[in-house]
């Protein structure tokens, strides 16, 4: 093949833009070349950077640098506000490069099967982490009107929750929160948030910065039962085997005794409690009930048939996210992921699907910090570029690069481009400036588009 390589990413958040980065830095790349488009649902790139990870998080967010470094190189294009199959199916994928990537995430939250999950007041962490982080396509008003508050699970995603419910919404006025967010904080009423963990301090899934930033807010007490600080042969194994496990022990073991404060707004994080039911009363969240359990030597948990009763009035569940299953692609609904050996996407005969290939979570699952990405991302191209060279790729029928701007536009698809994202990024910073403020983030699709120029 004397062309470069014809390369479609869907999906333009961190594990689509570092799959980018692989194949720019790869032998490929200096010959034959590479040709990259991503293809983004929203006007705007950087998938869970903009929309899952909490306002409060500059750290995390700074992350946004690196990739946009990645997305300024000239072999790199980007088109915004594309539907995968709607506006853009795997047959023209395939008509127009020789391979296609999918990096399309998790968005969805992974179902609870408890009683009383489709109560009012029963809520999706995901759902909410879309409102609060102005997602264009959810509701703009959040109801906020439950005192106490339960999270369940006992990840950074729980955290989050917990956090934003907890905090005034003017500690958030810094952030790059929109107006109707900060407005729908102004009216919270929660006092109280508890968190439930079914397993103990060894088995939480924190991150240690994230947890100490729990009690960084002059407004929240966190607070953890020294009853809840119990480790097993297994749970010593594995503080001794991860230092980051030891640090968030660390941490809980501080919090367990040490003396609570009078700050207003209170944090509990429960260890060893097994959601068994959300309690109902006319129809809305009256309660949680929950059974305790302990541990069986190993690490893991088993019930004791001790049962509490929690009074909140409105539950998060946090207990992981799922992937869309994508159209034309295998699926397994369980681990919510596109079956793959390495990223090469298995059909249903456990042969290779030509030229069609998988990294992030849609590969491996909604598990791992956002760095994780880079060595699903690696392990992807890799396999991608072993195929070209063997000759495997079935090889694009229409390659040219404006190829594929024809059929959108043909169809009359409205897309963005990374200078249209730069147009929008200078806006939200204006908006932001007049407030002294870094940016204040657009949630309007149309406004999105408007000010992209699309």
């Amino acid at each position: 093949m004397s062309r470069p390589i014809r390369i479609a990413i869907v999906g333009a958040g961190p594990a689509g833009i570092y799959a980018a980065d692989a194949l720019l830095k790869s032998e490929a790349a200096r010959e034959p070349g590479v040709s990259i488009d991503l293809f983004e649902r929203m006007p705007a790139p950087f998938g869970l950077i903009r929309y899952g990870v909490a306002p409060d998080h500059p750290r995390i967010k700074g992350i946004v640098t690196a990739l946009h470094q990645v997305l300024d190189k000239p072999r790199i294009r980007l088109f915004g506000n594309i539907d995968y199959p709607g506006d853009l199916g795997l047959d023209d994928l395939h008509r127009f490069y020789d391979a296609t990537v999918f990096a399309t995430g998790a968005t969805a939250d992974r179902t609870l099967d408890i009683p009383g999950v489709g109560l009012d007041g029963s809520y999706g962490a995901a759902d909410f982490v879309s409102w609060y982080d102005g997602h264009p396509d959810v509701p703009r008003t959040w109801p906020l009107e439950a005192e106490k508050v339960a999270v369940l699970g006992a990840g950074n995603v729980a955290l989050d929750v917990a956090r934003i419910l907890a905090k005034t919404a003017d500690e958030l006025l810094s952030t790059e929160i929109p107006p109707n967010v900060h407005a729908g904080l102004r009216r919270n009423k929660a006092l109280e948030v508890h968190v439930f963990g079914r397993r103990g301090p060894a088995q939480a899934k924190f991150s240690p910065m994230e947890l100490r930033e729990l009690d960084h807010s002059p407004t929240i007490e966190v607070i953890v039962a020294p009853e809840d600080i119990e480790y097993d042969d297994g749970s010593i194994a594995e503080r001794r085997a991860a230092k980051h496990v030891d640090m968030v022990a660390s941490t809980l073991e501080n919090w367990a005794i040490r003396d609570v404060g009078d700050r207003p707004h209170r944090i509990h994080l429960h260890f060893f409690e097994s959601p068994v039911e959300v309690i109902g009363a006319d129809g809305r969240v009256s309660g949680l009930r929950t059974e305790r359990t302990e541990l069986d030597g190993t690490g893991n948990v088993r019930g004791t048939g001790r049962f509490t009763d929690w009074d909140v009035q409105a539950v998060y569940r946090a207990i992981g996210y799922y992937s869309d299953e994508l159209p034309k692609l295998p699926f397994d609904p369980v681990s919510g992921t596109v079956p793959n050996e390495a990223g090469r996407v298995l059909a249903g005969d456990g042969s290779h699907q030509a030229a069609t290939y998988v990294t992030g979570w849609i590969k491996r699952g909604p598990v791992g910090l956002i760095g994780h990405t880079k060595g699903d991302a690696n392990e992807t191209v890799t396999c991608l570029l072993a195929d070209h060279t063997a000759g495997q790729l079935p090889g694009a029928a229409a390659p040219d690069p404006e190829a594929v701007v024809t059929h959108l536009r043909e169809r009359g698809v409205r897309f963005t481009t990374w200078d249209g994202w730069q147009r929008l990024d200078a806006h939200e910073r204006a908006l932001g400036e007049a407030q002294g403020r870094e940016r204040v983030k657009v949630v309007e699709r149309e406004e999105m588009l408007r000010n992209s120029g699309a």
